[in-house]
């Protein structure tokens, strides 16, 4: 089921890169090399994250000898997450960069929605024993003014659901409001139709409230001016016409 102009509806910590060291024996070929290492302690991973004894791979964090984003640092001190998306537009060696969007996702108050969301972006979920989630995947509707939408790595044009939990689960609760440009939230198909898709909003959309579950929020003005940029491509209707992707994708 596609989304209406009423709601926004649906039909890797990073997976490589600098952010997260793979576990060799499970993925080789999604490896890349990293400059800076650190070690983790055992007690940081929680049970569930262990597969036959082994760390589920994308769950060893990289640190760096830079100093941290304060940001970033403030949203966890809140007892959040932050994940992020570095987009381009375009495919192939013709992609332009458009910037990176951190996103501080509001776990006190929207546990399930946000684990959801996170081992998506992280590739902890696995399907058929392959990390699952938004890395190549598009934002499919672009709508100036509203919102980007995003998430649908099943179909890739608005119709496809997936959750960690399953097919789909229900909305969590509607504690944050579409109150500013900036917002993450649910897309979804009704009431209780939760999945992967989501949108994050370009103006207030306040008459969202209520119906869609807002789950976190674009971090800095740095990521809202990428959500910009993302909101201005070329658009036939409000498909892009160009492929809008995630290029890659994690937890900071």
């Amino acid at each position: 089921k596609r989304l209406s102009m009423e709601g926004i509806g649906t039909g890797r910590r990073e997976w490589h890169g600098s952010t997260i060291l793979q576990h060799e024996t499970a993925h080789p070929k999604s490896l890349t090399p990293l400059t800076k290492h650190c070690h983790i302690q055992q007690n940081q991973l929680s049970p569930e994250r262990h597969i036959n004894n082994q760390i589920r791979p994308s769950l060893i964090k990289e640190t760096t000898m830079s100093a941290a984003d304060p940001d970033v640092m403030a949203a966890i001190d809140r007892g959040n997450a932050v994940v992020f998306f570095d987009v381009g537009l375009g495919d192939g060696a013709n992609v332009a960069k458009l910037g990176r969007i951190k996103m501080e996702l509001f776990v006190k108050d929207c546990p399930r929605t946000c684990e959801n969301f996170r081992q998506f972006c992280t590739g902890e979920f696995l399907r058929s024993e392959q990390p699952t989630g938004y890395k190549e995947s598009t934002f499919h509707r672009v709508m100036k003014d509203f919102m980007i939408q995003g998430g649908d790595f099943i179909n890739h044009d608005g119709t496809g659901k997936l959750s960690i939990y399953g097919p789909s689960f229900q909305d969590e609760n509607f504690l944050h409001k579409h109150e500013l440009p900036g917002m993450l939230s649910m897309a979804n198909s009704g009431p209780n139709s939760n999945g992967c898709q989501f949108f994050i909003t370009c103006a207030k959309a306040d008459w969202l409230d209520g119906k869609h579950v807002v789950f976190g929020k674009v971090l800095d003005d740095t990521s809202m001016l990428t959500v910009r940029r993302c909101e201005a491509a070329p658009v036939n209707g409000t498909t892009p016409r160009l492929p809008l992707k995630i290029l890659e994708c994690g937890e900071l």
